[in-house]
């Protein structure tokens, strides 16, 4: 029996390919880095073709550093960059235009009229999501309305759009599957959340034709079968998810109530909520879990913009230090912060404030402050807005046991100790911390017969490391009480 999964992680900066074996352990990976695109302030662009040709790329090496032929993989996993937007000619394959990312801002006045409209409730409610930039609907709107004859090809059926989960699917196959998962669905803002299809009325109130729009699967689903020639013989694709839900299912969250964060640029946090989708008055946003089966399943998400991105900007910007792998020394060389707390709101803050207008901050500084203090203040900020968002998840979703996390951040020691003195819940960090990869190896690994079952998936998931929360509560909450007024500071303009 074939027991290897190829796990294809189609990132914001670079595209991996990890190859799993049947135990889940990690055999081979291989990244390839491609260009961002800044073109106007507020834009972000990648070019679709280079997202084909590096993920094409790593499939292969990591194929030849693990010592395998196609023949050995049993199935083929995909997830991905959530949100960023491709519209291409049906017939040639050929993109209209760049990729519009996930991070891109260039959609803002025209959420703006839509927040302003009588429809914005019946979108949040549809949807589960908040109107913003950063979801896939707007940005389709925008193509259809800037790239010339678009509208008019889109309404004689001769266009498809896909988030870079069904570009990659429809390369894969030749131009032979159009779809995505629920998912990757969810977070286009054209989804209805509970009806589980894509949504009439909103693609009315955004002026999308629905011919443009891709199936839609469970996570776990046989999506097609690979060109033979791609990699050396036609492999199943059995599993799709976006990459947060993939982390989740990673991670072995497959019941409600069990919570991850992933600790990359930003930090994203999602809570799993069983087949219950909920409404949030917190500023969460509710969204499709990776689903097995006929059952729906759902999830409760927030996000941190600015995470390990505040690194980069103590390096490139402050130049505190001369690599990233300095902070975490800096930051310890002092006992505490002294007092200093940073807000990195370089974009505006995300949930549960969802504040765009917020810029950095850093509050507090004495004559005695430093830049290890500073260092500190930076990295506890991390920590401090994912428990902002963990005291959120708590109110929605009832009391957490324990937060799994994942993520380059995760390594930290320091911060996971502090996380776990926030938070007052142990924090856990699995052996494999390359979860999001792995979510998608074990959705394809069922759906080939490789795993039999989620509680057999679950035994495969183990410690590498638990947080037991050391800090008194009292002060924690002196803590959180102190960066809430450094965020009403960088909030008040």
């Amino acid at each position: 029996m074939k027991t290897h999964l190829l796990a294809l992680d189609q990132g914001t900066s670079s595209s991996r390919a990890i190859v799993f074996d049947r135990e889940g352990r990690l055999v081979a990976m291989a990244q390839r880095e491609f260009a961002q695109h800044y073109p106007q302030p507020g834009w972000v662009e990648h070019e679709p073709e280079e997202i084909w040709q590096t993920q094409l790329a790593t499939a292969r090496e990591a194929l030849a550093k693990a010592g395998l032929q196609a023949a050995d993989i049993a199935s083929i996993g995909i997830t991905n960059q959530r949100e960023t937007t491709v519209l291409w000619h049906r017939k040639t394959g050929q993109p209209l235009h760049r990729a519009i990312v996930w991070q891109d801002r260039r959609t803002e006045p025209f959420c703006a009229e839509l927040r302003a409209s009588q429809e914005a409730g019946d979108i949040r409610a549809r949807t589960g999501l908040v109107i913003d930039p950063y979801f896939s609907g707007t940005k389709l709107r925008w193509l259809l309305d800037h790239v010339p004859g678009a509208r008019a090809q889109a309404e004689a059926g001769e266009l498809a759009f896909g988030t870079i989960d069904t570009w990659l699917l429809w390369r894969l196959t030749g131009g032979r599957v159009h779809a995505t998962d629920v998912s990757n669905a969810s977070r286009t803002m054209l989804f209805n959340l509970e009806a589980g299809d894509w949504d009439d009325t909103l693609l009315k109130q955004l002026n999308i034709p629905r011919s443009l729009l891709p199936a839609v699967h469970p996570s776990c689903h046989r999506f097609g079968e690979t060109d033979a020639a791609l990699l050396g013989a036609s492999l199943p694709i059995d599993g799709i998810a976006g990459d947060q839900q993939a982390a989740l299912f990673g991670q072995a969250c497959f019941e409600a109530g069990l919570v991850k964060n992933t600790y990359g640029t930003g930090c994203f946090m999602l809570m799993h909520t069983g087949a219950q989708a909920r409404r949030s008055a917190q500023g969460l946003l509710g969204t499709r879990a990776a689903q097995v089966g006929p059952q729906a399943q759902f999830a409760l998400e927030g996000a941190v913009f600015i995470g390990g991105a505040v690194v980069q900007w103590l390096r490139d910007g402050l130049h505190a230090v001369r690599s990233s792998s300095e902070v975490e020394a800096l930051a310890g060389s002092v006992p505490d912060s002294g007092g200093v707390m940073f807000v990195p709101a370089f974009t505006g803050l995300g949930a549960p404030y969802w504040d765009a207008e917020a810029r950095g901050a850093i509050v507090g500084l004495t004559r005695g402050s430093t830049t290890a203090h500073i260092a500190r203040a930076a990295v506890e900020a991390i920590a401090f807005q994912s428990a902002a968002l963990l005291q959120a998840m708590s109110v929605e979703g009832g009391p957490v046991a324990e937060l799994r996390v994942d993520g380059g951040a995760s390594v930290n020691n320091t911060l996971m100790q502090f996380q776990a003195d926030l938070t007052g819940v142990p924090v856990v960090r699995p052996r494999v911390t390359e979860t999001t990869a792995l979510g998608a190896a074990y959705l394809a690994g069922l759906g080939a017969g490789v795993w039999g079952s989620l509680p057999e998936l679950a035994a495969h998931w183990q410690v590498e490391r638990r947080f037991e929360p050391q800090m008194p509560r009292s002060e924690a909450a002196k803590r959180m009480a102190d960066w809430e007024h450094a965020v009403r500071q960088a909030r008040a303009r």
